[in-house]
């Protein structure tokens, strides 16, 4: 999956372009927008920054990390004020104990690469780089035929793939599962009671707040 982004950083922003999501990608920002307006933010995959520029304008600060440096460079090439956003290479899995007060935490389009399995232990993880009863907000895709890329297969866990074609003419396979409503909401109850699900046609957010301790 790195290497696959990393090949992907000069081309990974043309998702965004799609004609016909552009009225969807306006609904989500102002969502995450909300979401975090005044938190100290620990955000999990950041990729090239998109999301982190989307978030910064209301949110306290910002943490960015991703463990591919190429996407990391774009992501500081947006200059964005230092004072409030800092970027840093990080594993998604296993992010670093806070050093600073997070009171929330976000990852845009990243669940969806997370094996099924390994979903409980990837929550647990990132709740434990946060500050007790902080805000977790995911954002992703939803599966439509004729925008999305075909899926190619499914493996015995349930997990679902992608192959993908990048303009030097490489193909990966890539992980890209499309969880229903349900299935977030099974997913995240053990870690809280206070669960909102929110959808349009291309696109699912999903929020809630950790245990106090």
């Amino acid at each position: 999956m790195i290497d696959y982004y990393s090949k992907r950083a000069n081309e990974y922003e043309r998702i965004y372009q799609k004609p016909e999501r552009q009225a969807d990608l306006g609904w989500l920002k102002e969502i995450l927008r909300r979401e975090l307006t005044g938190h100290r933010v620990l955000e999990l995959a950041c990729g090239t920054g998109s999301w982190t520029e989307a978030i910064a304008g209301t949110a306290a600060w910002v943490h960015a990390t991703d463990a591919s440096n190429e996407v990391l460079e774009i992501a500081r090439s947006k200059q964005l004020d230092p004072a409030k956003v800092t970027f840093a290479h990080g594993d998604a899995y296993h992010p670093l104990p806070a050093t600073h007060p997070f009171t929330a935490g976000f990852a845009g389009f990243w669940w969806s690469h997370v094996p099924k399995l390994q979903l409980p232990g990837f929550l647990e993880s990132f709740h434990a780089a946060l500050s007790p009863g902080s805000r977790v907000v995911f954002a992703d895709n939803i599966f439509v035929t004729g925008s999305s890329t075909p899926l190619s297969r499914h493996d015995d866990e349930g997990n679902t793939y992608q192959l993908r074609l990048l303009s030097d003419g490489s193909r990966h396979e890539v992980l890209k599962n499309f969880p229903s409503v349900e299935e977030l909401r099974e997913v995240i109850a053990p870690f809280s009671g206070d669960i909102e699900v929110l959808t349009s046609d291309y696109f699912w957010c999903a929020s809630y707040r950790t245990a106090l301790g």
